[in-house]
């Protein structure tokens, strides 16, 4: 069946509406197992699913649940699922170790009232229920991904979580609350004189950047199940806010805070936010470290406090902590180490070092073969453990693919447990008694789960692997992969021989004799990558008639330390220059391509990409749509909650008390977009996003006065209420479509 351009604006937001509702899974509880017949035994999950609505313009949240039978070591039979339940109201959930409780933070709206309730229930219903906001021990509770948790004590009598400190309010005109010593200390904003009363409301109080607003200073809060009582942990380092880093949401126990062995203390990742806070969110490179507080508020740093530190998890016999290292500052994403921390010898051994360079990785090789290993560079899953807390299990970037990797904590040797062409994107959500629970997804394959059992040490190829839903795949879409090096005028001197890759995406069944219009797609970070996953974007463009070209430029994650390195002082060239060699690369190779209708988009960096290209090629990109792009790094320097990064990028040393010299402005100046705006004739749509806390949309701004002034083609849609990422369900529907449509105009195509 020929692929027909879809050119009206119904059609092309019925497209993105079909695409965006494909659900992803979030987070997984593996209960705990029910004997059946001959030896065999169930074993329950309960999935939790994230949809988006276009229509309402909402994000929508549910529960499923999967029944599975299993002998020993494989899984014999998935049961065909139950209903989907919509999860209302609930900021976390969390079921206890035993599986007989669930605790869930919930928040209601009554007479312009918000209240936040800690609920306890059983199967037969609820049985306990605190009013978290009448108790007035702390602030909002957290219930984002950078600290939020919500963990079970061993003894399932308490709940630890994290919120906002309560702030002293004055209770009439002129009668301050009465706060203690240690609470003025704890608001964390040294050489400042701690203040109360009326004019409290109007002291600047920081928070945690771009995704983190209205989070400032976390503190850590234990419910007493019994006496129905809530207390502020006390000991915590004035200098730290603690929380933890965790991609998941809602796991079955401690995530973010873990209870220490025996219960005697919690342990947390505390980020120092003196003397001020930096953005923390994809930000891997804030000084951090590893903590035990026990219930006394004696505290005890555990780890380097010179590093960043993240995603602690402990053992399943309770002795061993692994946890991720990395630099402070620098790429704000990096390349990471794997540490282990014995609770029983107090000692700290390296697992996995950085990966500077891994082997040639552009052949698939065998699956016990760890030369493909390229480093790790995410957070490792809330549960990672086998059961006999010898081996850790986590998913990592290895050049465009997301795969999965076992961890020896003995020999320490990395495996990888895939080897099938079926999906690009392996992502563990849990391991539970040796019982793996996966995300796997492709670009023309939506996510659904998969699970299996890990196999004995040494036996790691031998995974069988059972679908607990119905892999879906565009009929419409194919995917390869292009594996591009650089020209010789291209090379980096200090980091020579790198070279990088990129993704093509395209309608599977073109139009007879017609050419393909190509889309270049930059991502952004710089430090990030475009993984063979499920890209709603992607897919809707390639399904209105567009190919995609989705390009991992040397800097990207998943290439080796030495890759992300190489970007350092080169913004703006090497990093411009790998795009446009993956174009031609893409043209040369794929003559459906039409290389006379190339467009080109991205957002963040990717925006700053793209809008380098259409300064440096003038005459050769035909349309260009960027979302909150870096136009002008000099006079980002003041107004992103990442100063730091604009320092870093250009190869200069930052540190939080200096201050822009003239040199340093115009570098920066020469190596971003807008040294090039008098030479761009491409027409350009922008999208900013009012509240963006990380790339001002003042940026985006300066070049749309620079453009307009030399009356060349740009048009800017402005989204007050979003932020950096224009992640509300409308605007990506909105920014989709204005896309589409810039894109059919500027090439012809309507």
């Amino acid at each position: 069946m020929e692929f027909l351009m879809q050119t009206e604006p119904e059609s092309i937001s019925a497209v993105f509406r079909e695409y965006s509702l494909f659900p992803t899974p979030v987070s997984v509880t593996v209960c705990p197992e029910a004997p059946a017949n001959g030896g065999t035994r169930y074993i329950n999950l309960f999935a939790e699913w994230s949809q988006n609505e276009t229509v309402r313009g909402i994000r929508l949240r549910y529960n499923k649940q999967y029944t599975l039978l299993c002998d020993d070591r494989a899984v014999l039979k998935a049961l065909p699922p139950g209903h989907c339940s919509h999860v209302q109201g609930e900021l976390l959930s969390s079921h206890s170790p035993s599986g007989t409780l669930k605790a869930v933070v919930r928040e209601t709206s009554s007479k312009g009232k918000v209240h936040q309730f800690l609920e306890i229930w059983k199967r037969h219903g609820l049985v306990k229920s605190l009013d978290l906001t009448s108790l007035n021990k702390h602030g909002r509770v957290y219930e984002d991904a950078q600290f939020g948790c919500l963990a079970w004590s061993a003894c399932e009598g308490r709940v630890l979580y994290v919120a906002e400190k309560r702030r002293a309010k004055a209770e009439s005109p002129g009668e301050p609350e009465p706060r203690s010593a240690s609470e003025a200390a704890g608001a964390g904003h040294s050489g400042e004189e701690p203040s109360a009363g009326k004019e409290d409301g109007s002291v600047y109080c920081e928070d945690w950047g771009e995704g983190l607003t209205c989070k400032s200073v976390p503190v850590l809060c234990v419910a007493d199940l019994d006496r129905c009582t809530v207390s502020v942990l006390q000991g915590v380092p004035v200098q730290v806010s603690p929380g933890q880093v965790s991609h998941s949401q809602w796991a079955c126990l401690p995530k973010h805070c873990l209870w220490s062995p025996g219960d005697e203390g919690v342990l947390f990742v505390g980020w120092w936010h003196e003397p001020f806070r930096l953005g923390l969110r994809f930000c891997s490179n804030r000084r951090s470290a590893l903590f035990h507080l026990d219930l006394e508020g004696n505290c005890e740093c555990l780890s380097s406090d010179s590093n960043s530190v993240s995603s602690p998890r402990l053992s399943p016999d309770r002795r061993y902590i692994v946890y991720l290292q990395g630099q402070v500052f620098g790429p704000h994403s990096q390349c990471l180490s794997l540490q282990l921390y014995d609770w029983e010898t107090k000692t700290t051994s390296l697992l996995v070092d950085v990966v500077k360079r891994p082997p040639d990785g552009t052949m698939r090789l065998l699956v016990h073969d760890a030369r493909e290993f390229a480093g790790l560079y995410e957070a490792l899953p809330t549960r990672c453990w086998s059961a006999d807390s010898q081996r850790v299990v986590f998913s990592s970037a290895r050049r465009n693919w997301k795969e999965l990797f076992v961890l020896d904590r003995c020999t320490k040797r990395v495996t990888r447990l895939v080897d099938n062409e079926e999906f690009g994107s392996w992502k563990l959500l849990a391991i539970e008694r040796d019982l793996m629970v996966v995300i796997c997804s492709s670009l023309n394959s939506p996510p659904c789960l998969k699970v299996g059992f890990l196999p004995p040490a040494g036996g790691e190829a031998g995974v069988s692997w059972t679908a607990l839903d119905e892999p879906r795949q565009i009929p419409h879409l194919e995917w390869s992969v292009l594996n591009v090096t650089p020209g010789p005028q291209e090379e980096n001197a200090g980091y020579a021989g790198l070279d990088f890759a990129a993704l093509l995406v395209k309608p599977r069944v073109p139009r007879s004799g017609v050419k393909i219009p190509l889309v270049i797609f930059a991502h952004g970070g710089p430090h990030s990558q475009f993984s063979a996953e499920w890209n709603v974007s992607t897919a809707a463009l390639v399904r209105v008639g567009f190919a995609v070209l989705m390009v991992n430029y040397r800097g990207s994650t998943g290439f080796g330390q030495d890759s992300i390195l190489s970007l350092i002082g080169n913004i703006g060239s090497q990093d411009v220059k790998d795009v446009q060699r993956a174009v031609l690369t893409a043209l040369q190779s794929d003559v459906t391509l039409d290389p006379r209708k190339v467009a080109v988009m991205g957002g963040s960096h990717g925006g700053f990409l793209a809008c380098h290209l259409i300064g440096q090629y003038p005459d050769f990109y035909r349309a260009c749509a960027a979302r909150n792009p870096v136009i002008n790094a000099a006079t980002l320097l003041g107004t992103s909650d990442i100063v730091d990064w604009r320092y870093s990028a250009m190869g200069l040393q930052y540190s939080f008390d200096r201050l822009p010299s003239p040199d340093a402005l115009t570098a920066m100046f020469q190596v971003s977009p807008i040294a090039h705006a008098s030479q761009i004739r491409t027409p350009v749509l922008l999208m900013l996003g009012g509240k963006d806390k990380r790339v001002s949309p003042h940026q985006g701004l300066e070049l749309y006065r620079a453009l307009k002034s030399r009356r060349s083609p740009i048009r800017l849609l402005w989204f007050g209420e979003d932020g950096h990422s224009l992640a509300h369900v409308d605007t990506q529907a909105d920014c989709f479509l204005n896309v589409v449509l810039w894109f059919l105009k500027h090439l012809d195509l309507q």
